[in-house]
């Protein structure tokens, strides 16, 4: 999308504040996109409904996250430079957000709405998704507890994510007294799984850390669910949310847990009402709101508070009052240490279509 033809989807372009929508809607992780735009949709209706972000209405501007970082960085940077959008919601792959960064150079608000790596520190970027010490550690701890899972095999794509939490999860493993047998990392789009099963079965590991993602994550779990590993190997996926369960034909081995802040049957107060606001708006046939769709809806709500509280869109005085910043969301009273939104993070088990949550921490 050119910066001309963003700047036409404005119904006033002078007044209302036009937010950057980045997902993906084509690539390995296009299978999240509906979801995630109709979450962002949804607050951003509910927030203008209230009288819009600094008296301003919202409008999103959609971005496919889906293309390589480079491309994507470079839209975004000049939607940026020539006022076509005053901030960015962001989900999309990590080394999507360290080139989107780099572009907007602290220049309007970034909102990163998905579980990431952590360490990010420029100025400007906000998160609002769980961090390895929040999405797994209590997870290993949890299950070791169990008396299962002792030998790990560590499997992901081939980028910042997987190897930033690949290295967390050896050492929280090691706290636990369980082992690491092997580890393999896979291109991005390049999933043979039948080889990958072979090493699992060589390596005889009782539980498999999976950091593949969207498509990739998708075919692997279908073929799993098929092999003689099924029904005796554990496999735990920070990445895994419903609609990557629907895209697989869902699970029924008993042995396929998620790591998220969200699903869609945590059946909380807060995440009931967000849950009927979404079949109303959209239909109860609509794409389902999982994990990561339903943190653009809390990444558009935290760009909100955050402005809110600054009482402007100028990034200096954002990071100045940032922490402490609060929000309410489908996961509650939420608020903000460090530019992370602190969140309890939740473990599910897949049961045919459904990630029924068996564990909160």
């Amino acid at each position: 999308m050119d910066p001309a033809r963003a700047q036409l989807l404005a119904t006033e372009p002078v007044h209302a504040l036009r937010v950057g929508l980045v997902v993906p809607i084509s690539g390995l992780l296009g299978l999240i996109g509906p979801a995630a735009i109709n979450c962002a949709a949804l607050a951003t209706a509910e927030l203008n409904a209230a009288g819009g972000v600094l008296g301003r209405p919202v409008e999103l501007v959609l971005v496919d996250g889906g293309r390589p970082a480079a491309a994507v960085a470079g839209e975004v940077g000049s939607l940026v430079r020539t006022g076509a959008v005053h901030a960015v919601v962001g989900l999309h792959a990590s080394d999507v957000r360290v080139a989107v960064a780099r572009a907007i150079g602290a220049a309007v608000p970034y909102v990163y709405t998905p579980p990431y790596e952590g360490g990010e520190r420029s100025p400007g970027v906000y998160l609002a998704g769980e961090t390895p010490g929040s999405q797994l550690r209590p997870v290993l701890r949890w299950l070791a507890g169990q008396g299962r899972a002792r030998r790990w095999f560590l499997l992901g794509n081939d980028y910042v994510w997987p190897r930033r939490v690949h290295e967390a999860a050896r050492r929280y493993l090691a706290e636990v007294g369980a082992t690491v047998a092997g580890e393999r990392y896979v291109d991005r789009g390049a999933v043979d799984p039948q080889p990958l099963l072979d090493r699992l079965v060589a390596s005889r590991v009782d539980a498999v850390l999976l950091t593949l993602i969207g498509r990739d994550l998708v075919l692997f779990n279908r073929a799993f669910a098929g092999s003689q590993l099924a029904q005796r190997v554990l496999r735990l996926c920070p990445a895994l949310e419903e609609n990557g369960l629907l895209g697989a034909g869902g699970d029924t081995t008993g042995e396929l847990y998620a790591s998220m802040g969200y699903f869609a049957t945590v059946l909380t107060e807060p995440g009931l009402a967000f849950g009927a606001s979404y079949a109303r708006r959209f239909g109860v046939h609509a794409p389902v709101p999982g994990g990561h769709s339903e943190s653009c809806y809390e990444g558009v709500r935290l760009l909100a508070a955050l402005a809110e509280r600054a009482g402007t869109l100028a990034t200096a005085a954002m990071d100045a009052v940032a922490d402490g910043t609060t929000l309410y969301g489908a996961r509650g009273l939420l608020s903000v240490r460090g530019r992370h939104l602190l969140a309890p993070t939740y473990l599910a088990r897949a049961d045919g279509l459904d990630l029924d949550v068996v564990a909160s921490f």
